[in-house]
């Protein structure tokens, strides 16, 4: 598979999960509802960015998409057990 393919790919998922995090922002009067697409989108797009620089030996990208994903897990946890 294209490095740049998964690049592109990575970028779409993230941004159609911030699209969607606004949409159901702006239905929330005080904007405190977190859609659960943020974290989830947020991880896969991680993942997916993670593989990209990867795949071009970027460490730098490596090593900032890795923390990235760890925030989104912990925003996914956080989330999670408010919600129990």
């Amino acid at each position: 598979m294209s490095p740049d393919l998964i690049g592109w790919g990575a970028s779409a998922v993230l941004i159609a999960t911030l699209v969607r995090q606004i949409h159901t922002q702006s239905k929330d009067e005080n904007a405190k509802g977190v859609s659960r697409w943020l974290f989830a989108g947020q991880i896969l797009a991680s993942l997916g960015f993670i593989a990209y620089s990867w795949m071009l030996h970027n460490w730098v990208f490596i090593v900032t998409n890795t923390i990235i994903l760890l925030t989104a897990i912990t925003g996914q946890v956080m989330v999670a057990r408010k919600r129990r």
